[in-house]
């Protein structure tokens, strides 16, 4: 991304981006099939020290990239990913979660506790706050090969993104 405030100053990052959007569309260079070349969907944190395209090396077009905080297999991430599958044709799924990420050790009761305080009730979702990382990889890759609806189950891998050093490494289940 060209974040960059060398031109005139703005008054905010959605400037920013705004104005490298106008830069993109010049250097575009053109529109791509709606199915991923690569037939892979991955899941991942929203975290923005994950660059997917950048630590797998692929480009516009290759691969679903679905993303949520934690890179948790929610119901929301199975439904992104039955369509992934049923609907643009792809084949296989890596789920990758991070190094030093925010939901791990979480206290979800404790934000639980303070959202119930500031708003009077507590969401209707779980955060997925975890405490053992790997234990957490292994049990999204579970879920997603459990997942009936999901007609490719026999591709889908764990891994583990190190925030640190860039190292990525596969978690077996």
């Amino acid at each position: 991304m060209r974040l960059s405030k060398e031109k005139a100053p703005v008054s905010s990052a959605i400037d920013i981006l705004v104005r490298n959007a106008a830069i993109h569309e010049a250097d575009f260079e053109g529109p791509r099939e709606v199915i991923p070349t690569e037939h892979v969907a991955i899941v991942t944190c929203m975290d923005s020290r994950i660059d997917i395209f950048r630590i797998f090396g692929l480009d516009s077009g290759q691969a679903h990239i679905l993303r949520n905080a934690g890179g948790l297999a929610s119901d929301d991430m199975l439904r992104s990913l039955v369509l992934s599958q049923r609907a643009m044709q792809t084949r296989e799924i890596v789920l990758m979660h991070h190094t030093r990420c925010g939901l791990h050790g979480t206290d979800e009761a404790a934000l639980n506790a303070t959202l119930v305080s500031e708003v009077g009730h507590a969401p209707p979702y779980r955060f997925g706050a975890f405490e053992d990382l790997d234990g957490a990889v292994r049990d999204a890759v579970q879920r997603v090969r459990a997942h009936p609806f999901l007609p490719h189950r026999d591709h889908v891998r764990g891994f583990v993104y190190d925030v640190e050093t860039g190292h990525v490494r596969e978690v077996h289940v």
